[in-house]
């Protein structure tokens, strides 16, 4: 009798501990890792739709659409031509995802706190929209090294194609070494006004989507983490497709400074983006949006599922040390 009230007051305490919630730390590790783990799923799933994006923006010219790009990588390239940029891209996505969510659930806080929320459960869609904004901040810091490098990468089979300053095809490690001797390491944040431009209203629409898609596909007297696969999927997907349209002028602009800075510097991201609609005119700037729309929505999709799951499986796994103490 003894040991089951024992059993009992164990089960209470746990209960206890639980109602309280996670520790700060404990919780943005969590935040971190899942981001890391999206962040994967994300790469895998999109990489060869982002390699052709790249091309399509930055050297329209050679290109009339996402199909013969693709048809020219596979002639040109091989099937690895796809993949071009992989190791940096898993690189750039894996820590910008890892730090997005990591800053994304501190901004959280941050803002239930400013509003007077008990908990950022109670915060609305606008809230988290915002939150997500300006953990993009944050992330953009460690993408924008990490992007500029893949961004070359891709684009390096036309920079030999149309000059001289490259002779023989390299690898990422080789790209880092030529950009810090040239540039110094500040070198390594070209197109960071860009990135910002592009990332903190981006998420802003990311979050946006994701969170107002899955208000819309909770059925009532649920919660959104009851949801299953195939609605988080959906709500992923257009979390993405909002992301890219929203922002995808900006994104041609970034590109076209990160790849051409690799053959003499370009100018800022206003005259870079001047120079290009009175060169190539508006349309320019949305070179590889199909490929973006088609990437965006299966990797995002893949990110959220992978983010939503082993989020949830370390929470529910949590040892009792992770749990604040009341």
């Amino acid at each position: 009798m003894s040991e089951v009230k024992e059993l009992d007051v164990l089960a209470a305490a746990h209960a206890k501990a639980r109602a309280t919630g996670l520790s700060t730390g404990y919780q943005a590790a969590i935040d971190f890792t899942a981001g890391a783990v999206g962040g994967i799923a994300c790469t895998i799933t999109g990489q060869p739709f982002d390699t052709i994006k790249v091309k399509l923006q930055t050297y329209p010219h050679l290109y009339n659409g996402t199909l013969q790009c693709t048809k020219s990588i596979l002639k040109n390239e091989g099937i690895t031509g796809l993949f071009q940029g992989t190791t940096p891209a898993l690189a750039a996505i894996m820590g910008e995802t890892a730090v997005l969510f990591l800053a994304y659930g501190c901004c959280q806080r941050v803002v239930a706190r400013i509003s007077g929320k008990a908990n950022v459960s109670q915060l609305n869609t606008l809230e988290r929209a915002c939150s997500g904004s300006s953990a993009a901040v944050f992330s953009s810091l460690v993408l924008c090294p990490t992007e500029l490098i893949k961004c070359r990468l891709q684009a390096l089979t036309e920079v030999m194609a149309t000059s001289d300053a490259i002779q023989k095809r390299i690898g990422p490690w080789q790209v880092t070494k030529d950009l810090i001797r040239n540039d110094g390491p500040l070198g390594l944040f070209q197109g960071l006004t860009s990135t910002w431009l592009r990332e903190v209203p981006g998420y802003f629409f990311f979050f946006f989507g994701y969170e107002i898609t899955k208000g819309l596909l909770t059925p009532a007297g649920k919660t959104k983490d009851d949801l299953g696969p195939l609605k988080l999927v959906c709500s992923g997907g257009i979390a993405g497709a909002s992301l890219w349209i929203s922002i995808y002028p900006i994104d041609v602009v970034k590109s076209r400074i990160q790849v051409q800075s690799l053959v003499g510097k370009m100018p800022g991201f206003l005259p870079t983006f001047i120079q290009v609609v009175r060169a190539e005119g508006v349309r320019a700037l949305y070179n590889g949006l199909v490929a973006c729309v088609l990437r965006s929505f299966p990797a995002n999709a893949a990110l959220f599922m992978a983010y939503e799951y082993s989020r949830k499986w370390m929470m529910d796994h949590a040892p009792e040390r992770a749990y604040e103490k009341s």
